[in-house]
């Protein structure tokens, strides 16, 4: 597949670094040379200096023969109109994140698409969805749901002394469950466990199963589901105004934040919510808006190191589920080894909901790239395909892969050894990032 990618920021560089491991063909546009070499220093993709809104650029990029043609430069007029110059060239289909939530909504969305953005990625809507979600399940750290539910993946921080803690996967497959230890993050790694490898104490598992035994899973993982009822917001940006929105009347809602102006923007949009002006990290102001009442705690300032700062204060104030944005990706995996609850960063998010176009055009297909070393994808099974010609057990598969679950005729079910998947399956499969495509040669 061939993608050409414009912009080299955050967004452009994190997905090219992970896309340049999936033996696609891949070039990267931006204006700047010195961000561009950096990529092509690193990476195995093609680079191209220029403006990716200029017609020769994109003519250079050959955009005309691009499969995907993904638009994530810091302007939103920008990235509008190089989707829609690409198009007209002919690339097959374009995405183009944006900075206004007006283009999300239904009446204005075929503006978009006449313009030939064929979708558009708003990363704020995404942390907001994320957030909600958290909030609604307070004992995990990470929940996806795959195929419309049927497949749930779970990761969850064993503390204390529940079941699991020492013991090895091999004991835990001999009890009967209905579980998959599909991953374990532990530390700053992320380890695609084996029969012989054992679960300890501030692992992060990631565990797949069904709806039908969340409940048992709740129990087993030693964990207390909490209600959130209300919930404090430190920063009155866009994902909580889109928070807010999403929400309803789930929770009530207590903002605080600096910026004066940020604050009259949220009232009026918002007015269901409480927002006061002060500096979130003033904790006699956190006493003043009632932090003992407070069931869920929300940081989303610029800083990465004030967000998680700011929750570990929250925990030790006794709230009992904390959420912090950070948009740093080399601090994700300490703040992951901190006990400050989930953690939100709209790369990742913007990366994963990018990713779902890749594997083809049913969005039923998923990559949840929510960890920074793993993925998380559900293939269909094709006729003929490697993974067909045998059980599970017998079937070679790579040392960093596990299938974790599959979808037949429309039901979800684990995978175990004596599992013989058929064509028409949908196969839930964890991998180390970078793997990706050797999970693609079973399923051809």
């Amino acid at each position: 597949m061939k993608i050409v990618i414009s912009g080299a920021g955050d967004v452009g560089s994190h997905l090219a670094r992970l896309l340049s491991h999936e033996d696609q063909d891949i070039l990267v546009i931006d204006p700047d040379a010195e961000k561009l070499e950096r990529l092509d220093a690193k990476y195995n993709l093609m680079t191209l200096t220029g403006n990716p809104t200029s017609f020769s650029t994109l003519r250079e990029a050959q955009a005309d023969q691009a499969d995907l043609f993904i638009a994530v430069m810091p302007s939103e007029s920008s990235n509008m109109l190089a989707c829609a110059m690409a198009k007209s060239l002919g690339a097959r289909r374009t995405v183009g994140r944006i900075e206004n939530y007006d283009y999300m909504q239904p009446m204005n969305r075929a503006f978009a698409t006449r313009m030939g953005v064929d979708q558009l990625i708003y990363p704020e809507d995404l942390a907001a969805e994320q957030i909600v979600t958290a909030l609604e399940r307070t004992w995990v750290r990470h929940w996806f749901e795959i195929h419309d539910g049927q497949i749930i993946v779970v990761g969850v921080r064993l503390h204390g002394n529940p079941p699991l803690v020492g013991m090895q996967l091999k004991e835990f497959a001999s009890t009967n469950h209905s579980f998959h230890v599909s991953a374990i993050k532990r530390h700053n790694d992320t380890i695609i466990p084996r029969g012989d490898d054992r679960m300890l104490e501030n692992d992060i598992l990631y565990i797949t199963t069904t709806r039908d035994h969340v409940a048992d899973l709740i129990a087993l993982t030693g964990k207390t589901p909490t209600r959130v009822r209300r919930v404090l917001v430190m920063g009155a940006g866009k994902i909580a105004r889109r928070l807010i929105d999403m929400a309803g009347d789930r929770f009530k809602f207590t903002v605080i934040d600096r910026d004066i102006d940020a604050c009259r923007r949220l009232s009026e949009r918002c007015p269901e919510a409480s927002v006061y002006h002060g500096d979130a990290r003033d904790i006699d102001l956190w006493s003043d808006v009632g932090i003992d009442d407070i069931d869920a705690f929300i940081a989303l300032t610029a800083s990465s190191e004030t967000n998680i700062l700011a929750c570990l204060t929250a925990k030790e104030e006794g709230v009992p589920k904390t959420i912090a944005e950070v948009e740093d990706i080399q601090f994700i995996n300490q703040a992951e080894g901190l006990n400050i609850g989930s953690i939100i960063n709209k790369k990742l998010l913007a990366s994963s909901k990018i990713f779902q176009m890749l594997i083809d055009s049913d969005d039923n297909n998923a990559r949840c790239l929510a960890l920074t070393d793993a993925e998380v994808a559900e293939f269909e099974v094709r006729p003929g395909a490697k993974i067909t010609k045998a059980p599970i057990k017998d079937v070679s598969i790579p040392r960093d892969i596990t299938l974790a679950g599959l979808i037949r005729d429309g039901h979800g079910m684990l995978v175990t050894g004596g599992t013989h998947v058929l064509p028409g399956d949908r196969v839930v499969v964890f991998c180390l990032a970078g793997t990706l495509h050797k999970v693609e040669k079973l399923f051809k």
